[in-house]
C-alpha cells in the first residue's frame, strides 16, 4: 500500500521553481504588452493575454493582481538595471562615471524587450492605468536604492537623508528614462543611448553632490 502510494505521489505534476514562474511572469508580461500596443489597453482583456501567452485565466490572476500589471515585470528590468549600477558602484569612483561605463537600459534583455519597455513607458503618458501601474513600481524602487545608498552613506536606510536622497535619485532615473522614450522613436540606436546615459549622469551629479555619496561629517550631526 506505501509502495503504490509513493508511485502516485511521484507521478504528480512537479512544483514550479521561482526562476521558472519568474520566467512565466515575463512571457505573460511581453504578450500583455504586445496585445497593449496592437489593440490598446481597454481593448484587451485578461482573457486574451492569458490566451496569448498559453496560460489558464486562473494561472493570469494568481501571477498579476490586473490586467494593467502585466507590465511590472518588463518595467522592473529598468529599475534591476539601475540598481546593478547602484551595487556595482567602486569607492573610488564618481557615481556619473562608472554609469558611463556600467548602465544599460534593461538589464539582460533582448532588443525586443529593450523595445517592449520603451513602448509601456511611452504608453504610460496616454494610458492612466498603465502610468498608475508605473508610477506604484517606481515607489517601490525606492526602498531598494535606499537601501544600496545607505551602506554607501554609512547610515541607517531608513534616515531621512537616505530617503531623500532615494527618492531624487528614483525621480532623476524616470525623468531620464522619459526624455529617452521621447529621442527612441524608432529604436535606441547607439547615438540615443549615449544621449541618454550622458542625461543620466548629469541628473544624478546633480542630486548625489557632485557624483559622491559620503557618510555625514561628524561635526555636522552635532
Amino acid at each position: 500500500m506505501v509502495e503504490r502510494h509513493d508511485r502516485r505521489i511521484r507521478r504528480g505534476r512537479p512544483p514550479v521553481s521561482d526562476q521558472q514562474r519568474q520566467q512565466q511572469r515575463l512571457d505573460i508580461s511581453r504578450h500583455a504588452v504586445r496585445l497593449f500596443r496592437e489593440q490598446g489597453v481597454a481593448a484587451t482583456s485578461g482573457e486574451q493575454i492569458a490566451r496569448a501567452a498559453g496560460v489558464s485565466e486562473r494561472t493570469l490572476w494568481r501571477y498579476f493582481r490586473s490586467k494593467e500589471s502585466c507590465v511590472e515585470p518588463l518595467l522592473t528590468k529598468t529599475i534591476d538595471a539601475f540598481q546593478e549600477v547602484l551595487r556595482t558602484w567602486p569607492p573610488e569612483l564618481e557615481l556619473a562615471e562608472h554609469l558611463r561605463a556600467a548602465y544599460t537600459p534593461v538589464l539582460d534583455s533582448s532588443d525586443s524587450d529593450v523595445e517592449a519597455v520603451l513602448a509601456v513607458v511611452r504608453m504610460t503618458h496616454d494610458e492612466p492605468t498603465l502610468r498608475a501601474a508605473y508610477l506604484v513600481l517606481r515607489e517601490r524602487d525606492e526602498s531598494a536604492f535606499a537601501d544600496v545608498l545607505a551602506e554607501r552613506m554609512g547610515m541607517p536606510s531608513d534616515a531621512l537623508e537616505v530617503r531623500m536622497q532615494a527618492a531624487a535619485t528614483s525621480a532623476a532615473l524616470r525623468a531620464a528614462t522619459d526624455h529617452l522614450v521621447s529621442i527612441a522613436t524608432e529604436g535606441i540606436s547607439p547615438e540615443t543611448f549615449s544621449e541618454h546615459r550622458e542625461r543620466l549622469a548629469d541628473a544624478l551629479r546633480l542630486v548625489t553632490s557632485s557624483g559622491r555619496l559620503k557618510p555625514p561629517d561628524s561635526n555636522q550631526q552635532r
